[in-house]
């Protein structure tokens, strides 16, 4: 911006371009749900594994040590992907889908759209709002865009 220029962050901004970095911050959203699908397979897999161990004792227990014997060794602790835990399929994903997505997604924020975050719905917010009603303010009350975390618009 010039010395001219008084428009704050993103104001400058073409629709189009806010648009499709809207588009990135969606399909990162998406990803993030993702996400948590896997971290919740995680942990019903790590569940259903402790709960079989659980089973196994109790077959023992009861005299039914070949059974629970082919259980221990074949099921209790077996990979659920080709040497692979759930944790490691974790690990796996952040490190070479999740945190590089995430780190495109704000490096194109920051270049396009001045680093403001969701500037596209903050524009549909401010064309749809009814200016003056109390139930369609700009920002919470005692907020102003100025304050961090406020949208310049």
């Amino acid at each position: 911006m010039s010395e001219a220029d008084t428009s704050g962050p993103g104001e400058n901004i073409a629709d189009s371009t806010a648009e499709a970095v809207g588009k990135v911050g969606e399909a990162l959203e998406y990803v993030e749900r993702a996400r948590g699908h896997l971290y919740s397979f995680h942990q019903l897999i790590g569940h259903a594994d402790l709960l079989l161990g659980e089973a196994v004792d109790a077959l023992r227990e009861d005299g039914h040590e070949e059974i629970a014997e082919t259980l221990q060794t074949e099921m209790v602790g077996r990979n659920v992907l080709d040497g692979r835990w759930t944790f490691q399929i974790m690990e796996e994903f952040d490190d070479t889908y999740w945190q590089p997505f995430r780190e495109h997604t704000d490096r194109i924020r920051n270049e396009l759209t001045d680093g403001v975050r969701h500037l596209h719905e903050a524009r549909m917010k401010e064309s749809r709002r009814t200016h003056g009603h109390p139930d369609h303010t700009k920002e919470p009350p005692g907020k102003d865009s100025s304050d961090s975390g406020g949208h310049p618009l």
